[in-house]
């Protein structure tokens, strides 16, 4: 026969086993303590531009005058040098030379030209940072004991907690 006390003894432990499988959970309040607010630096770069307008030199029509001119002048000193072929050979290089002559003085001058004023766009990338919230930094207390959590919002003076309880064992 089985022993009566063992009976008993099986049948307290198997409720008192099936009842700490079954945890109470409830709802209760917690007194908030401190409330710190999170942040976090975002950047949103960006590109900024803008005009300026820089002096630009357009050159001019080329013109003749100084070809001609100097040619007709290095014509006339060639053909002072030299006699015979000797001077028309004098009087054909100095046309020619006086030509090129005439012609970089006019059209080389860094002075000629005109001056315009040219749209230039100019852009930058700019750093635009932000601070925004990130969330609370909470400390809460329940029954005599202090806890800490982040929460996306400020809780106010007291809080809403998840209380389980549960058999030691």
């Amino acid at each position: 026969m089985i022993d009566q006390k063992k009976l008993v003894a099986a049948a307290v432990l198997s409720f008192g086993a099936a009842a700490g499988a079954f945890a109470a959970d409830f709802d209760d309040y917690a007194r908030v303590v401190n409330v710190a607010p999170q942040y976090e630096q975002v950047n949103h770069p960006r590109q900024e531009c803008r005009t300026e307008y820089v002096p630009v030199q357009r050159r001019g029509e080329r013109g003749v005058g100084g070809s001609i001119v100097g040619g007709v002048a290095g014509g006339i000193l060639g053909n002072q040098v030299g006699n015979g072929n000797g001077r028309v050979a004098a009087t054909a290089a100095g046309a020619i030379i006086g030509a090129i002559a005439g012609d970089r003085i006019e059209n080389n001058n860094p002075q000629g030209g005109v001056v315009e004023q040219q749209p230039v766009q100019q852009c930058r990338n700019v750093d635009h940072w932000e601070t925004r919230p990130n969330g609370y930094n909470v400390t809460y207390e329940y029954q005599g004991r202090s806890y800490s959590a982040i929460l996306p919002y400020d809780p106010g003076q007291r809080m809403p907690v998840r209380v389980s309880v549960m058999p030691r064992m």
